[in-house]
């Protein structure tokens, strides 16, 4: 009896689930198509119908990751008379806060972070560089138009401005989640960033971030 599409449909979500589980307990490189289908409850020809192979699967994972601060920077670009700045860092303040309130998105972000890529998980290195660096181009736009009006500090350029910002938050989710979540991503995180930006603006226009006496 052939299964109806939404049969399908919720065999491959179950999937997809049991693969997360899998992969964050065991890594990807260790777990196997079959510990997947286990989890799931399924046959490994039911996982084959859906995905080719388990880099296919770990890229579906992957991809089910939204990245919501691409779009909403690049909207911010295009408007006029806007303070880039005070965008970037608000959408990366609320970035932290999407993290710090979603496991899934924990989960995924921790997989990636303790996978070893070894050449049958290249596509999937491949796909994280290839986002990385649409949002670091990305970045780097956004930094240049504060700097050509006005607000962004001559000791910063746009590349630099975009590397900080990037280490800084690589470094605080890596952090974050691979040591046992030992600090207040969100608040911690915010305060970082009011601090970096701090010295991201023109000298009148740093708020003073010194601890209070």
């Amino acid at each position: 009896m052939r299964r109806t599409k939404a049969e399908a449909e919720e065999t491959r979500n179950s999937i997809i689930s049991a693969a997360e589980r899998v992969f964050y307990e065991k890594g990807v490189s260790n777990a196997t198509l079959e510990d997947v289908a286990n989890a799931a409850g399924v046959t490994r020809g039911a996982i084959y119908w859906h995905f080719s192979n388990k880099t296919d699967l770990f890229l579906e994972l992957y991809n089910s990751v939204s990245m919501p601060l691409e779009d909403m920077i690049a909207r911010e670009i295009e408007a006029p008379d806007s303070d880039v700045l005070c965008y970037i860092e608000k959408s990366t303040g609320d970035w932290l806060g999407d993290l710090a309130g979603d496991e899934h998105r924990q989960r995924i972000f921790t997989i990636l972070l303790r996978c070893a890529y070894s050449d049958d998980l290249l596509p999937v290195l491949e796909k994280q560089q290839e986002v990385d660096d649409r949002h670091v181009a990305l970045l780097e736009n956004a930094f240049a138009k504060a700097r050509s009006e006005g607000y962004l500090n001559a000791n910063w350029t746009p590349q630099s401005a975009t590397k900080a910002l990037w280490w800084m938050m690589g470094g605080l989710c890596s952090d974050w989640l691979l040591f046992g979540r030992r600090f207040d991503l969100v608040a911690e995180g915010k305060e970082g960033l009011k601090r970096l930006f701090g010295s991201f603006r023109p000298s009148a226009d740093i708020v003073d971030a010194s601890p209070a006496s």
